[in-house]
C-alpha cells in the first residue's frame, strides 16, 4: 500500500483555509448554544404544547393565590368520614357541597329572617356531653358483615323498607334512654349507603326495631326522596351530610352546609327538600329547604379557634332549614374532644347576622 505524504509546501498552502473552516465550525456550535439556551429559558407556557394541539399550557394551580384554606379544599376534596375514608359525602354538585357565598340575597330575605328569630342567638346543638349522654346526632360505621335486622315503620307508605345494619349498641340519639328524636345513623362503608332513622326503638334485645320513619341514600348519588316524602328529618332530607363533625374541625374547614332548625316553617317547601310538616303560615313562612348564610361582613376573626372554623363554614357553604325546633340550631355529630365552651361563643351571632340566598343559579340535581 502506498501511502501519500504531503509537502510542507502543500500543507502550508492549506493552512490558512483550514483556520476559516475550525472558526466556522466554532462559530455555529455557538450560536446553536445560544440558540439552545433561549429555548430553554422560555417560560412553559410559551414554549411548551400540548399534545392535542397548539394551545400553551395553563399556569401552574400554584400561581393561584386563595383567600381561605377552606376555599381552597371545596375545590379539591370533598367531605368523607372517619371510618368510611373511601365514602364521599354526596357528589360534587349536591346541594350540601355547594357554596353559596356569591349568590345573590333573595328579595325576601329580611322577612323570613324576622320569622325565624331576628333577635334569637345561634345555637350548637352539639358537643360532648348533654344530660348525660353524648351531645348531637351520632352515626355509626357498620359494613357488609354487620347482620341486618328488621324495621317495621309508622310512617310506612313514606319510609324505605328494608333489613337495617344495626349492630348491637348502635349509638341513638340522645342516648338508650332518649325520648326525644332519637335518631339513629348507619354508613355502610362498603357499600357507601346511609340508612336513617328517626325515632328508633330496639327490641327483643335488637333483634327487630320500630321507627317513625326511615330513609337510605347512596351516598353516590343526587336522587331525592320522591316528591312529598318524609326521611329521618321532616324536610325530607339526609342529615349526615348536615352535620359538623370534629374530625373537619381539626383538618382546618368545614367544607358543605349544616343543617338547622327553626320554630315556624310553612306548608310549602323548596329544593332539596321534598317534605313538609307546617307550624305557621303566611306569606313569608320559611318554607323547608331554606338556604341562609352568614353575612361576610360579619367579624368572626375573635372566634376561638374550634367555633370560627363552623362560622367560616356558614359564609361559605350555609345552612338549609331541615326540621321543626329551636331558632337557629345547628346540628353536628358528638365528640369528647369538642371544645364546648369555645363553641358556644357562637352565640354571639344571631338572626340579624344571616342572610336568606337566592339558589336558582345553582344546578338542581336529582330532579
Amino acid at each position: 500500500m502506498i501511502r501519500r505524504l504531503h509537502s510542507p509546501a502543500a500543507s502550508d498552502r492549506r493552512a490558512p483555509a483550514r483556520a476559516l473552516y475550525d472558526a466556522a465550525c466554532v462559530s455555529r456550535r455557538f450560536v446553536l448554544l445560544l440558540a439552545l439556551g433561549a429555548l430553554l429559558a422560555l417560560p412553559a407556557s410559551v414554549g411548551a404544547r400540548s399534545a392535542a394541539g397548539s394551545q400553551p399550557r395553563p399556569p401552574a394551580r400554584s400561581a393561584v393565590v386563595l383567600p381561605t384554606r377552606a376555599h381552597a379544599r371545596s375545590a379539591v376534596a370533598l367531605p368523607t368520614l372517619p371510618g368510611a375514608p373511601n365514602c364521599q359525602l354526596f357528589p360534587a354538585d349536591n346541594p350540601w357541597n355547594q357554596r353559596v357565598d356569591r349568590l345573590p340575597v333573595a328579595k325576601d330575605s329580611a322577612q323570613l329572617i324576622t320569622r325565624i328569630g331576628l333577635s334569637d342567638p345561634l345555637h350548637p346543638d352539639f358537643g360532648t356531653v348533654y344530660a348525660g349522654a353524648p351531645n348531637g346526632i351520632p352515626y355509626t360505621i357498620v359494613s357488609g358483615q354487620t347482620p341486618r335486622v328488621p324495621v317495621s315503620f309508622q310512617y310506612a307508605s313514606e319510609s324505605d323498607g328494608h333489613d337495617y345494619p344495626i349492630p348491637r349498641g348502635v349509638a341513638i340519639e340522645g342516648g338508650p334512654s332518649s325520648t326525644g328524636d332519637r335518631h339513629v345513623i348507619l354508613v355502610d362503608r362498603d357499600t357507601c349507603t346511609d340508612y336513617e332513622l328517626y325515632s328508633a326503638y330496639p327490641h327483643d334485645g335488637g333483634r327487630r326495631w320500630t321507627a317513625g320513619s326511615g330513609a337510605i341514600f347512596n351516598l353516590r348519588s343526587d336522587r331525592l326522596r320522591p316528591a312529598g316524602w318524609t326521611s329521618a328529618d321532616a324536610a325530607g332530607l339526609p342529615i349526615l351530610p348536615g352535620l359538623a363533625r370534629y374530625s373537619e374541625v381539626a383538618a382546618g374547614a368545614i367544607d358543605h352546609a349544616l343543617r338547622f332548625t327553626a320554630p315556624c316553617t310553612g306548608n310549602h317547601y323548596v329544593y332539596p327538600a321534598r317534605h313538609v310538616a307546617p307550624t305557621c303560615s303566611g306569606r313569608f313562612a320559611p318554607p323547608m329547604g331554606l338556604r341562609v348564610r352568614l353575612k361576610a361582613s360579619v367579624n368572626i376573626s375573635r372566634l376561638p379557634y374550634q367555633a370560627r372554623v363552623v362560622a367560616q363554614a356558614l359564609k361559605l357553604y350555609g345552612l338549609i332549614l331541615a326540621d321543626n325546633g329551636s331558632p337557629w340550631y345547628i346540628s353536628g355529630a358528638p365528640n369528647s374532644r369538642w371544645n364546648d365552651s369555645a363553641l358556644h361563643e357562637l352565640d354571639q351571632l344571631s338572626g340579624r347576622d344571616f342572610q336568606v340566598v337566592d339558589t336558582s343559579s345553582l344546578p338542581h340535581p336529582g330532579l
